[in-house]
């Protein structure tokens, strides 16, 4: 009588694949792509809320985020931050974000910096002064998603390579 016996199978036996490791994005070993590797993003927002959000949004997609609450932090940070990218709110405390980029402007280090605008200023004057200030995007807070924000300078540090200010 042959009755089936349920078959226990060793590790020895089966053909056991080996689990394949989790992929992790590191940067290749030179020393140019080590530096371009994280980009680094000035926030400059006084809303509590949505600089929270967008600066946790930021992070989880690898950049680097240093936040400026009024204009005034904004223009003592960039004295020792360069950014690859400035996230400016228009209306802020102290100084405004017009008067931020006209400042960004007249330094020489920092005068190529891009700015992305993210205000609730949305007359066509306000984002006429805010392009012909160099802003390299504006974007109506009411009308933009933190995701397609956030897309978007993703987006926007893909294309533009690693310029960042020198």
């Amino acid at each position: 009588m042959s009755q089936t016996q349920p078959q226990t199978v060793t590790q020895n036996q089966a053909s056991v694949q080996p689990t394949p490791e989790p992929r992790v994005s590191s940067p290749a070993p030179s020393s140019e792509s080590q530096t371009s590797a994280t980009k680094h993003v000035l926030l400059v927002e006084d809303d509590v809320f949505l600089s929270s959000i967008l600066k946790s949004r930021l992070e989880k997609e690898g950049m680097t985020v240093i936040h400026a609450r009024d204009g005034q932090e904004a223009i003592d940070m960039l004295k020792t931050q360069k950014p690859d990218v400035i996230l400016l709110d228009l209306i802020l405390p102290k100084k405004s974000g017009f008067e931020v980029m006209e400042q960004i402007r007249q330094d020489p280090q920092l005068e190529n910096a891009p700015i992305i605008i993210i205000s609730n200023l949305g007359q066509p004057e306000d984002i006429e002064k805010g392009k012909n200030l160099g802003a390299v995007e504006y974007f109506i807070k009411a009308k933009t998603s933190i995701e397609d924000l956030v897309k978007n300078v993703m987006d926007f540090l893909a294309n533009m390579g690693h310029k960042g200010v020198s």
